[in-house]
């Protein structure tokens, strides 16, 4: 069976990633594999994580979701994920940024693009999204 990894965060991009990657997921009859790319000491207490998980069943596709390792960079533990699920390809969600913002910040999403084991597919949240 294919595999898809999403990075999730419970952001506007967040929501827009897993959301797309549901999508191309029922479209491949694909697994779809959830990383968390956040911190938390009990994912299943965790309202976010529970918010996902719920999205997923709803769905009923094949998935699993998993929190990035605390000693990892989320963007370390997107690709190992990936490499260790042999991904057709990654979805990553991003955000607008200032220009000095755009200098200085984004090196998970610049991580993944270039190291990724597979394409990338990047959306953004719609305009507004909150």
């Amino acid at each position: 069976m294919t595999a898809i990894v999403v990075s999730y965060v419970d952001k506007p991009e967040g929501w827009a990633a897993l959301r797309r990657a549901v999508a191309e997921a029922k479209l491949r009859r694909a697994r779809l594999v959830v990383v968390c790319a956040r911190r938390v000491v009990d994912p299943d207490a965790d309202p976010a994580i529970r918010a996902a998980r719920e999205e997923l069943e709803s769905d009923g596709l094949p998935s699993a979701v998993e929190m990035t390792p605390v000693d990892r960079e989320p963007a370390d533990g997107l690709i190992t994920v990936a490499e260790r699920e042999g991904a057709d390809f990654i979805v990553i969600g991003l955000r607008r940024r200032s220009a000095v913002g755009k200098l200085i910040l984004g090196s998970n999403a610049q991580r993944v693009l270039l190291d990724a084991p597979c394409p990338v597919l990047a959306v953004k949240a719609a305009p507004g999204a909150a």
